[in-house]
């Protein structure tokens, strides 16, 4: 036995045997990858509107530059990509593919060494008949990071089962801009929401084997103007205090062991190649030690977008040397990293970190172990009935009530007319990185591969008399359906408008990656549609099935109720048709403020004072219709008797805040009871309000919850004057409430006077207790 398959020894001695018998080019395809996927496909959108359509950024563009297999695999090969996300294979098909490609690389190097198999993962296992859940947006919604750990550990037993070590999940982009077109993919606009709900889904999904990949590390939501890829603009301190804390949180409370960059430049600088970001941030300062992954092509892109390398050797010795180990989705710049070492651009001994980490990597996967073997179940069931429970479970819990007049729950005995694209394709139920999206809409017959029961088949289950039409496309329709649609809503009782988004990629849907927006008006016609329903007097109960938050100002107050429902899954038309008939009773919040106009973006709720209401400085009032952490529920529930443990504090002390929450309905439901904190007067511009806490609790009618939160004095802390973490003295203002605008009185808390600058490992998280009684 060779001392590198000795699983006597520790990893690090393993590793450590096998790099000593390298050869540069050996170690250097352990920093590589490859893709295999078919040439020349017809790739038609949902509802045409370009010739031609990509499944990754300028895919078709180095499609030429691509080594082949042979190639690419000679001395080994440290990634296959997306051996089951790349086209519709069964389980005993793709294992059948897997297997072969495994026992080639192995047969192609010297030491017999396998190679890592990454999946796309962000709205379950992309791969077909797998089971698509709710996009990560209503990860977000849910507000409940107990069920997405759940749900994690459900997908990461699935790809494990099929071979697969690395998921390229979950987004930890903080939105900062609702044009934006991967909105959806995100879990909301709050650092701490985003940050626990990642976090949770890390836990979940590592504690199964494989590990998770945080993306994209970082600022890619800010981009200028939402579009995708564009610069950002934005200063450190901003990066500090809202776009960084997510990631800190997985790295350091998930153990997560992998991250992703980000295509954009920051202030000039893209983050592929900014050695501050991906090794003093990540791992000098917060302890990483797992393998960071190029987002694809992103080496390439520095010499081909961002133009800060003159060719491909320039460009990889730009992206190892700023700490990236691995080239994905295919080598290309990391070929020419023995010329970049010839040429003194690239030292050997930082090409050995990177492998170093590969190979700890392999280790622990078992990937170096003599009687290694692909473990591939060819019979697992991708889309079990637990799965679906699951992904049922989520979706019910992501659905938000935003607004009722009593209209709510639908009566059964009634005429309803339901109009709009939603209810004709269930495709609209999923994002933009579920295959049946991704993949299956490049087929003739745009299947999904899976068994999803339909709008019209859940809603004709709760009312006895109802009718569909259509009324206009997603992107587009015409003057006679929009006559249909006013006609049907003449001669219903109420109006049920499914409106919304259907995902796709660069520009082929209305939501998903490089599908951005210029304006947050609803999508093609369905602002004419729902304004045109509107005027016919009949009742319209609004149900929104959207990846982002559209501009709903002009409409809200003249619906009977609004409904938004954040892609919810395979399960999602019976999600939404439990929350219209009353059969689930809503406990989604919003993760994303709902704009009031169109033009009062981008804006999100962490807000300073002159970014909020100006009392006239400004003709244009940026707040939101509905605003962040906003919802609603068939029950009542009311907030009383808040108190602090202390009016004082010490400047690394611990406050605990506590209110009471009553149900005072008759029916039982679920609260999310959010703690703010606010700082009057701060060294540098601080936001209105911040999330600093939260929990999801359940309360029969009477019954109440004593909620206590204990809040570490570093959850007030910030980027201060000098570029330093500081806890600064004086007052603090704490207020709990049912969303970021509707809380209780704020309670003053007073820091002690001075300054603390606030070392690495601060606290991150607020603790919370829960007394549940019957009053």
């Amino acid at each position: 036995m060779k001392l590198w398959n000795d699983p006597a020894l520790s990893d690090e001695e393993r590793v450590d045997a096998l790099m000593a018998q390298m050869s540069d080019e050996e170690k250097i395809h352990q920093l590589g990858s490859y893709w295999l996927r078919q040439e020349d496909e017809d790739v038609p959108a949902p509802e045409p509107t370009q010739d031609d359509h990509e499944v990754a950024p300028m895919e078709n563009a180095f499609k030429a530059e691509s080594l082949t297999w042979e190639e690419a695999t000679t001395h080994g090969l440290g990634h296959l990509t997306r051996v089951w996300g790349t086209d519709p294979l069964e389980v005993s098909e793709g294992a059948e593919k897997l297997k072969t490609l495994q026992e080639d690389v192995r047969s192609k190097n010297a030491f017999g060494i396998p190679a890592l198999v990454h999946e796309e993962c962000l709205t379950g296992f992309t791969a077909y008949r797998a089971t698509v859940y709710p996009a990560a947006i209503a990860w977000g919604a849910t507000w409940n990071p107990q069920v997405i750990e759940q749900m994690a550990q459900r997908i990461g037993e699935d790809l494990a089962a099929v071979g697969v070590h690395q998921g390229l999940s979950p987004l930890l982009d903080v939105v900062r801009d609702y044009r934006w077109g991967r909105v959806e993919e995100t879990c909301g606009e709050d650092p701490y929401l985003v940050g626990s709900i990642g976090t949770a889904y890390v836990k979940g999904l590592q504690s199964t084997g494989v590990d998770a990949t945080l993306k994209h590390f970082v600022g890619y939501p800010a981009s200028r103007g939402g579009r995708n890829h564009a610069p950002v603009s934005m200063g450190p301190r901003e990066l500090e205090d809202v776009m960084l804390p997510p990631f800190e949180m997985a790295v350091r409370e998930g153990g997560v062991e992998s991250v992703m960059n980000s295509y954009s430049d920051i202030d000039g600088v893209p983050a592929m190649a900014s050695r501050h970001l991906l090794t003093e941030v990540l791992r000098q300062r917060w302890g990483f030690s797992g393998v960071t992954v190029s987002d694809y092509w992103s080496i390439r892109f520095l010499e081909k977008m961002h133009r800060v390398a003159a060719n491909a050797v320039e460009a990889g010795a730009l992206a190892l040397n700023a700490g990236m180990d691995v080239e994905l989705p295919e080598t290309t710049c990391y070929h020419y990293l023995v010329d970049a070492v010839k040429q003194g651009r690239v030292k050997q001994e930082t090409i050995d970190a990177a492998v170093r980490r590969v190979l700890l990597q392999k280790v622990r996967h078992g990937l170096l172990d003599e009687d290694w073997q692909p473990q591939v179940d060819d019979t697992r069931d991708l889309d079990s009935a637990g799965n679906r429970a699951t992904a049922r479970t989520v979706a019910d819990e992501s659905i938000v009530l935003l607004a009722n007049n009593g209209t709510l729950p639908l009566a059964r005995e009634q005429k309803v007319a339901v109009i709009g694209p939603v209810w004709t394709e269930v495709r609209s139920f999923m994002g933009c990185y579920a295959f049946p999206n991704h993949v299956l809409s490049r087929g003739e017959d745009k299947g999904t591969g899976l068994e999803i029961r339909t709008l019209p088949e859940a809603l004709s289950e709760i009312v006895e008399d109802v009718s569909f039409v259509r009324g206009t496309g997603f992107m587009n329709g015409t003057d006679d359906e929009l006559r249909e649609a006013v006609e049907a809503a003449r001669n219903a009782d109420t109006v049920v408008m499914t409106l919304g988004d259907i995902a796709g990629m660069f520009g082929e849907g209305t939501s998903g990656e490089g599908c951005d927006v210029a304006s947050l008006d609803l999508p093609g016609r369905q602002g004419e549609l729902l304004e045109a329903v509107l005027d016919t007097g009949t009742p319209v109960v609004l149900v929104l099935v959207t990846g982002r938050p559209y501009a709903i100002g002009q409409y809200a107050d003249r619906c009977a109720a609004v409904v938004q429902a954040f892609m919810p899954g395979v399960e999602g038309a019976d999600a939404i048709a439990g929350v219209l008939s009353g059969d689930v009773n809503p406990s989604g919040r919003l993760p994303i403020s709902i704009p009031h106009s169109p033009g009062g973006q981008p804006g999100t709720y962490l807000a300073p004072p002159l970014a909020w209401e100006s009392e006239g400085i400004s003709n244009i009032d940026p707040r939101p219709k509905f605003p962040f952490g906003h919802g609603l529920s068939y029950t009542t529930v009311e907030y009383s008797d808040a108190q602090v443990s202390a009016s004082q504090i010490a400047r690394d002390g611990t406050v605990s805040y506590s209110v009471t929450v009553r149900n005072t309905g008759d029916r039982a439901g679920s609260e999310v009871v959010q703690l703010y904190a606010a700082d009057p007067v701060g060294e540098v511009v601080r936001p209105l309000k911040s999330l600093i806490g939260f929990t999801k609790i359940h309360l029969n009618p009477g019954q109440e919850a004593r909620v206590t939160f204990d809040v570490h004095a570093d959850r007030f802390s910030f980027t201060g004057v000098d570029m330093q973490r500081i806890v600064e003295g004086g007052i603090i203002e704490l207020s709990a409430g049912r969303s970021s605008e509707d809380r209780v009185e704020a309670i003053a808390v007073e820091i002690e006077a001075g300054r603390r600058i606030v070392g690495e490992g601060r606290v991150l998280t607020t603790p919370v207790h829960v007394d549940i009684r019957q009053r």
